[in-house]
């Protein structure tokens, strides 16, 4: 049985049931699998036209066939323009881009996910499944459904107390 809350969708149930919506395949049928992708190439000017547009703090760089080759995020751009200044803004996002990418599967518990984002400080995770990228979660994604299961929890803790 599943009830709505504010935050989602949250099981109300079995253990199966509660364990199946603390893994990333619950955060991407919530969000949605789609992302956001721009090409080596694109200038940090316009990589960063594309995050205030969609008001995402990252995004995916795919190369040929879609390909993931990087992720460029925020805080790409910041150390950029720290360390070169404003004339960095008309150069590729190849350039500053994060190279080494930190993936996991829709598989994955919650718990072990904010684990590695917090061991790799990373706030973006590329999701992938079958050798092809399937999702791109955040650590705030991760904090709403943690938000969500715990009040799940305390409300099925609350109507356990009123009946008993």
């Amino acid at each position: 049985m599943h009830t709505g809350s504010a935050s989602g969708i949250i099981p109300t149930g079995n253990l199966a049931d509660m364990e199946a919506a603390m893994n990333v395949a619950a955060i991407l049928a919530q969000k949605g699998r789609d992302v956001i992708t721009i090409p080596p190439h694109t200038t940090l000017a316009e990589a960063t036209h594309v995050l205030a547009e969609h008001r995402i703090g990252a995004v995916v760089v795919a190369g040929r066939d879609a390909d993931v080759v990087g992720v460029f995020s925020e805080r790409d751009l910041v150390r950029a323009v720290a360390r070169d200044g404003a004339g960095v803004l008309d150069q590729p996002v190849s350039s500053v881009m994060t190279r080494a990418l930190i993936t996991s599967r829709s598989t994955t518990h919650i718990d072990t996910l904010m684990e590695l984002m917090t061991e790799k400080r990373v706030r973006h995770i590329i999701i992938m499944d079958e050798g092809r990228m399937s999702g791109f979660v955040s650590i705030g994604d991760v904090v709403k459904r943690k938000i969500a299961s715990a009040e799940a929890e305390a409300g099925a803790l609350k109507a356990y107390i009123e009946t008993a």
